[in-house]
């Protein structure tokens, strides 16, 4: 059992948990055009913004903060989930999202497991955030302790606009 919870109850997460200052580990998710994309498909900064569904009142509000935020941040900002492609385009487009890019892991939960984040009970992600500096290093990571929480927006924010 891991440390994090989702309402309440404690959950296993697949895959081994990232630190920072290491590599990133490499991950295959699909776009909303369901192409293929890896970690090598992204250069620059990136703030990856992991939410279990955006269909909840929690991961919609966390991707619409990072949404605003990533007009000024100078990073890359990208939400994973184990949506469907199809329904994270739809929800983009609803939400007036346009400034994130939203990708699905829900094929093969590489990206899941990949960064210990992979809900094993669930098939979801847990909530969590991750800064990876152009030369693919993890300079910041959050495992939200309570799935249904919010997580440190300006840590977060703060680790993003310091990574080169």
């Amino acid at each position: 059992m891991s440390d994090i919870t989702f309402k309440g109850e404690k959950v296993n997460l697949m895959g081994d948990r990232v630190k920072e200052g290491q590599k990133a580990p490499d991950f295959t998710v699909l776009g909303n055009d369901m192409s293929k994309k890896s970690l090598n498909d992204f250069d620059g900064v990136l703030l990856i913004s992991v939410v279990p569904s955006l269909d909840t009142g929690v991961c919609d509000s966390q991707t619409r903060r990072f949404n605003e935020e990533a007009e000024t941040l100078n990073a890359k900002v990208l939400t994973i989930s184990v949506d469907l492609p199809f329904a994270q385009k739809r929800w983009c487009g609803a939400a007036g999202v346009d400034n994130v890019e939203t990708l699905s892991d829900h094929y093969d939960l590489s990206f899941g497991k990949a960064f210990g984040v992979a809900i094993e009970e669930l098939r979801l992600l847990a909530r969590s955030v991750f800064v990876i500096d152009s030369n693919k290093n993890v300079t910041y990571c959050e495992y939200v302790k309570e799935v249904t929480d919010y997580p440190d927006f300006e840590a977060a924010l703060e680790a993003a606009s310091k990574a080169e």
